[in-house]
């Protein structure tokens, strides 16, 4: 007779063996990496009991408001700080934020001034402390700590900016966190500067700190800093900045502590929270204004910064009732050995900065103001990396991500009844500037970035132009800081700089802000280099509004085989002031004169070789026949406009010698513009016939969806398809490997390989 066994049921763990499981999953974990529970979350931490509490007991306005405007000054007082005494570049132009975070992470207050995308990224390393140091034996979280981090995978923009983080205690118990946060520039990647086009690995991009402990009784502890200075190039900014960062936190400190001596820890725990949640609410009544509508865009880049491609950005914003999505779906999948791509915080972040300057300028400065609003993108794309790719070029994908959704958000404004800004055209969006490296005229060895990138050129706004070289889309408030004070430091002079680019303009109804040129030349070190990171040679990474025009391309311009210095010692006469002028005319005999994409790595340069670039304008907005001619003449006396364009594009007549407008000819010049305007137009439907492929074109290297298609991400050819949910690595080759392979085939033409490598 046989024995049947039956199964029995599972055994429930008791609480306290689940407890044990749960302990000693914690105890064997290996590496606490970055965490998408954090790093995906943007909205405000549910309200805490102590919250709770402190709402209910202290809930007066008009103390919320006086606590809210002494921690507001104090935020200030602590950026101000740090941009007098910071010694990077980025400090002293205002590349800087600090913050007061409420005990959950948050962050409740920023400083006005500096980059506000900051602002919205800062609070995920605060939550990583809080969750995996705070009740860790090995770490801990207490009074007189301080912690450092730079690591974009645990919440920045990249991973040049380093935060300082110090937790505040009232009476023994954690009550908020204050921070401070600088681009630093230098952090030992592969090229100088911090910001490597070649990095083909997270490894290549130097020092990586997810948030770790590097202050104790507020004193930086040295054998931590030793170590952080050994990992860079330029150790003494390390140190430098790290106290001023840890002493304008202290000073925010300060003013806290008295708001707590003077209005007790509940108040301030309840303005902290009350002050989010008000801006919160605001957001959303604000968005229920809107018209219910979709709005659609997208920007090309048109490189990885190696090699010359097509990579779109796509968005589809959409609103329903007081729900505002942002659809990035079908934007290019991401590369997984190219630095230009961003994780998907960094540009949550950026756009954030566009409502807080952009859109809503009026708001507190804080996390909450992009709290409710909704982002959607394709996991593995190049808006939304994987934490394995490398990404010390996100502002590449976030800035051209920031033009897109400022395209959008445009179109929405324009319909909407009550505006709190003007409706405009995106702002130029890249950073055409110079990062410079090597060992300075002082025996230093040095890495980082010219100040002149916080001069883009602003967009045109509804009913009036944009404003020239006016700040950078991530700092309104910023400054382009002093070129002279920097040629103390550095071995080269800006022989022309900030210097108005005749033509490099967004043509409309209002035209954009102009940018400016900046030539460049090594002076007093044999171990100097450039490099120059940006998209936008080719094809422009912005659309103008409403008709009005996009900016031009911008390239980059080298001049070799010359020493400038003797050209200006000798010949003066030879030295022209404009990119065009040396271009075209080439005035130095013998040099060699040639002009690339802006993805130039970084490059040793001889004493006197010129490179050159120029800053980029804004777009335009309307109509350019209607530009009034006086303004298109004014243009022209300013020198922002040639003769020649004022006639070809605006369609004015006028006296060459006296500038006098032809009002009658230029009426009917505009006239017979309209006219061949409509004969050139063909019907819609005909056109659609004319324009749509089914797949991208054969011969470009094509990167995203393809039409309406978001589903389907072409990955460098028509015949390469991703599935947009299910990704696949995206590899480009070598640019060496492919110049190499070049050059063989053609000596395989001539028949000069022989046997070899048949």
């Amino acid at each position: 007779m046989s024995e049947t066994i039956m199964p029995s049921a599972a055994k429930t763990p008791s609480a306290e063996e689940i407890a044990l499981i749960k302990k000693f999953l914690s105890d064997t974990t290996l590496f606490l990496g970055p965490d998408p529970e954090i790093m995906r979350r943007h909205d405000l931490m549910p309200r805490s009991e102590d919250e709770e509490e402190a709402i209910r007991q202290d809930n007066d306005v008009h103390t919320t408001a006086k606590i809210r405007d002494r921690v507001q000054a104090g935020c200030d007082e602590g950026f101000e700080m740090v941009e007098a005494m910071g010694a990077a570049p980025g400090a002293k132009w205002g590349d800087v934020i600090t913050g007061v975070y409420t005990a959950s992470g948050d962050l409740a207050i920023a400083s006005a001034g500096g980059v506000l995308i900051f602002s919205t990224l800062v609070h995920h390393p605060i939550k990583f402390i809080i969750k995996n140091w705070m009740n860790d034996p090995t770490v801990g979280v207490r009074e007189g700590d301080g912690f450092i981090h730079n690591d974009s995978r645990y919440g920045n923009v990249h991973n040049t900016d380093q935060s300082m983080i110090l937790p505040i205690f009232w009476e023994g118990k954690l009550v908020c966190w204050v921070a401070s946060t600088v681009h630093e520039g230098e952090n030992g990647a592969i090229e100088p500067g911090g910001m490597p086009s070649m990095a083909e690995t997270s490894f290549d991009e130097g020092l990586k700190m997810s948030p770790f402990r590097v202050v104790e009784n507020y004193e930086i502890k040295r054998d931590v800093l030793t170590f952080l200075q050994n990992s860079v190039r330029e150790p003494k900014l390390q140190y430098e900045d790290m106290k001023v960062k840890l002493f304008a936190c202290l000073r925010i400190k300060q003013r806290v502590e008295e708001t707590l001596r003077t209005d007790g820890p509940q108040a301030l725990i309840a303005t902290l929270r009350l002050t989010m949640e008000n801006v919160r609410a605001e957001v959303i009544r604000r968005i229920r204004e809107w018209p219910d509508m979709t709005s659609r865009t997208y920007i090309i880049q048109d490189s990885t910064l190696r090699e010359n491609c097509v990579v779109k950005i796509n968005c589809k914003l959409t609103k329903t009732g007081d729900r505002l999505i942002f659809d990035f779906r079908g934007s290019s999948p991401e590369f997984t050995n190219r630095a230009t791509n961003t994780v998907l915080a960094g540009l949550k972040g950026m756009i954030a900065q566009m409502f807080l300057c952009y859109v809503w300028p009026d708001l507190p400065r804080g996390q909450a103001a992009f709290a409710p609003i909704e982002v959607i993108t394709d996991p593995h794309s190049i808006v939304d990396c994987s934490y394995d790719a490398p990404n010390s070029q996100s502002l590449m994908s976030i800035f051209t991500g920031f033009t897109a959704a400022q395209h959008a958000v445009a179109k929405f404004l324009y319909s909407c009844p009550e505006k709190y800004t003007k409706v405009h055209a995106p702002t130029f969006n890249m950073i055409n500037t110079f990062i410079w490296g090597g060992v300075s005229q002082h025996g230093e060895t040095l890495g980082n970035l010219c100040a002149d990138l916080n001069g883009m050129g602003h967009g045109a706004r509804s009913d009036c132009d944009g404003e020239p070289a006016l700040a950078p889309i991530f700092a309104t408030m910023a400054d382009i800081g002093e070129q002279e004070l920097n040629e103390e430091e550095v071995p080269f002079l800006q022989l022309v700089s900030k210097k108005m680019t005749k033509d490099a303009i967004a043509p409309g109804k209002y035209r954009g802000g102009q940018g400016y040129t900046m030539m460049v030349a090594t002076k007093d070190s044999e171990q100097w280099g450039f490099m120059t990171v940006c998209q936008g040679a080719k094809i422009p990474p912005m659309q103008g509004l409403f008709g009005g025009y996009s900016c031009g391309a911008y390239p980059l311009c080298k001049v070799k085989g010359v020493d400038v210095y003797d050209v200006l010692l000798n010949e003066p006469d030879k030295f022209k002031h404009s990119i065009a002028e040396i271009m075209n005319e080439q005035p130095f005999e013998g040099a060699s004169y040639t002009t690339h994409h802006m993805g130039m790595g970084f490059e040793i340069s001889k004493r006197g070789e010129m490179f050159m670039i120029s800053q980029g304008a804004g777009a335009g907005y309307g109509d350019l026949l209607e530009r009034d001619p006086r303004a298109v003449i004014k243009d022209i006396e300013e020198g922002l406009i040639s003769e020649g364009v004022a006639e070809s594009l605006y369609k004015v007549k006028f006296d060459p010698l006296t500038l006098a407008i032809n009002h009658e000819a230029t009426r009917a010049l505009r006239d017979k513009e309209r006219q061949d305007r409509v004969a050139r137009g063909v019907p819609f439907a005909e056109f659609v016939k004319s324009w749509n492929t089914p797949k991208p074109p054969a011969h470009l290297q094509y990167f995203g969806c393809w039409g309406d298609n978001v589903g389907t991400l072409y990955a460098g050819s028509p015949d390469i398809t991703r599935d947009a949910n299910k990704p696949k690595p995206n590899y480009m080759r070598h640019p060496k490997d492919v110049r190499i392979d070049e050059l063989e085939a053609r000596l395989v033409e001539l028949g000069a390989m022989g046997d070899e490598k048949k």
